[in-house]
């Protein structure tokens, strides 16, 4: 699991180094690098949805999907589940459940991050763990610089979403396919997108709450798999 570990201890890292460069920041700067931010989500949300959108076996897959998945979100309550989670951990600021909701679904929503620890368990390679791990050392420093140290508790669910994956990477490898990841990518284009309407404060969106529209995509290619079978 060194890729993984390496992965982890970059965004600790870059959360470290961001949070530092932060302090201090008069508000004219704050509000700029805010701006940034929420305009380099959006541009990779629709990054990761136009490019992925043409590999998609089920074009409207991921509109049922997103919708499923934010009834079924909602019903739960997952954003404010959240919530009251960093409340316990005593962190009552607003501000930082977004961008740590935000940096969550970016360092863990990828095709790097889920096909990496597959291809470091089968064939004992890290590559894509390592360019990960460097695209979000960059992404952390920028997140912490405006939100603050406590993006580095995306470290610790990125480790127990990674170490998942590597651990069953046997069994879940085979139904990994490359249409599987393009509806995946999509759909975590869309939350990205969501993310960063929030962020320049667009549109405040309840993101968290359609992370199970993720679950949609695998139960339908495992239905239609069977019924192929069945055939």
């Amino acid at each position: 699991m060194i890729g993984t570990i390496v992965n982890t201890c970059s965004i600790v890292t870059g959360s470290i180094i961001g949070s530092l460069l932060g302090k201090g920041i008069g508000k004219k700067y704050e509000e700029a690098l805010f701006d940034g931010l929420g305009l380099a989500t959006i541009g990779l949300g629709a990054n990761a949805f136009v490019s992925n959108m043409g590999k998609v076996g089920y074009p409207v897959l991921f509109i049922a999907s997103i919708a499923l998945g934010t009834l079924l979100g909602t019903y739960i309550d997952v954003d404010g589940q959240f919530n009251k989670l960093l409340a316990k951990a005593k962190t009552s600021n607003s501000r930082l459940a977004e961008g740590l909701s935000t940096a969550i679904l970016l360092f863990c929503i990828g095709t790097l991050s889920i096909l990496g620890p597959i291809e470091s368990r089968l064939n004992g390679n890290n590559t894509y763990l390592f360019t990960n791990a460097t695209l979000d050392f960059i992404s952390s420093m920028i997140f912490a610089s405006a939100y603050g140290i406590g993006i580095a508790a995306a470290a610790a669910v990125l480790f127990c979403w990674q170490g998942s994956i590597y651990l069953f990477a046997g069994y879940i490898a085979p139904y990994m396919t490359p249409d599987l990841m393009a509806e995946i990518s999509v759909i975590g284009g869309i939350f990205l997108l969501s993310s960063g309407f929030g962020i320049l404060h667009v549109k405040s969106i309840k993101t968290l709450n359609m992370l199970p529209a993720l679950l949609v995509p695998p139960v339908f290619y495992t239905i239609v798999n069977l019924v192929g079978v069945m055939k």
